[in-house]
């Protein structure tokens, strides 16, 4: 019989600190975790992870932020768990979380839509404003290369057509039509208005779906979720130097935060996974936010702003592109896309 009794101590004495470790964060537990965490990403991680699991109980302050943002360097997972767990102290006892059956129904109706939305896609004419900018890789410290400014023509069928109308300040004469303004040397990109949502939501493709978390984007509560999807299923294509026989094929992951309301897709990230080994290209990532937007007398979710990086090999060093994409003037097909005075100046949000 003792020894029974002891056995029960011993394990009250092992569960409670689980139980306790439940509670939400204090602010020197959180500021102790954060300086364990700097320069450690499994340790971000799992600070992540209990930020969103466990809540805090104190105010998120502007020193809070800034710390915050010392010590991760800039992390923006982070700052959106934070962010969040402090909307939820703020809400109290109604900011309930959301089930499994709930995140289910959305993910659902989101697929629904977005589905029916690159159905109904109408032919479409839009410019696109494009700061370039490269970095060695690893050390954020980019630095401008150009400024493009682009017309882009999107046919319903997805046909994506591109022609480059200045390259820092200097109006193209006669630009032509190609399928990509990878002309002008650099990184480029396509596949923003259709090819990216179509891939995560096709059912064939068996992408699989984790709910992470709520967060708020331009004032529009959101429910994140996780996917990934494998390469013989997303084919995603990476091109290095614009030639198609200098290719490879990815698989693709990320995340997608869901309007909880209108069960449409507000932005999404995405990772190249299961890239070649021995290929020039070693990463390739990408953002772009969502937001409504008028074509005629119809609404439409499009894209307004995109972020792509990508690691590439030259010689015996590694180097990081971005391209940050403002979307601008969406009109209907055929519109004559027209440079405006103050378009050769494009602020890049590093």
């Amino acid at each position: 019989m003792q020894r029974f009794l002891i056995l029960i101590a011993i394990l009250a004495f092992v569960c409670f600190p689980a139980a306790a470790q439940e509670k939400p964060l204090t602010q020197p537990e959180y500021v102790k975790l954060l300086y364990a965490a700097e320069n450690n990403a499994a340790l971000t991680d799992e600070l992540i992870t209990a930020v969103r699991r466990r809540g805090i109980d104190f105010s998120v302050t502007s020193g809070i932020l800034s710390l915050t943002r010392t010590k991760s360097k800039n992390n923006a997972d982070l700052r959106r768990a934070l962010e969040e767990a402090n909307r939820r102290r703020d809400a109290g006892p109604s900011a309930s979380r959301f089930s499994q059956a709930e995140a289910d129904e959305l993910l659902k109706r989101t697929r629904e839509n977005s589905l029916a939305a690159v159905a109904e896609m109408p032919d479409f004419v839009v410019k696109q404003l494009i700061q370039r900018s490269a970095a060695y890789a690893g050390t954020n410290n980019f630095r401008p290369q150009d400024r493009l400014v682009v017309a882009v023509s999107y046919r319903a069928s997805g046909q994506e057509e591109y022609k480059v109308l200045s390259v820092n300040g200097l109006v193209q004469p006669n630009p032509e039509v190609r399928r990509s303004y990878s002309e002008v040397g650099g990184a480029s990109s396509t596949g923003e208005f259709v090819t990216i949502l179509s891939t995560v939501f096709k059912p064939e493709n068996d992408t699989v779906f984790t709910m992470v978390d709520t967060d708020t984007i331009r004032e529009r509560r959101a429910l994140m979720f996780d996917y990934e999807i494998t390469r013989d299923k997303a084919r995603q294509v990476l091109s290095v130097g614009g030639l198609a026989t200098d290719s490879a094929i990815s698989g693709m992951k990320g995340r997608l935060w869901v309007d909880i309301e209108t069960g449409r897709v507000l932005r999404i990230e995405s990772e190249a996974t299961e890239i070649p080994k021995g290929f020039a290209m070693s990463s390739a990532r990408r953002t772009v936010d969502y937001d409504w937007t008028m074509i005629g007398e119809e609404r439409y979710l499009l894209p307004v702003l995109s972020d792509v990086r990508m690691v590439q090999r030259y010689r015996d060093q590694m180097y990081e592109s971005r391209n940050v994409i403002r979307f601008r003037e969406y009109q209907k097909f055929g519109t004559e896309v027209i440079i405006g005075d103050d378009e050769d100046v494009i602020v890049s949000d590093q």
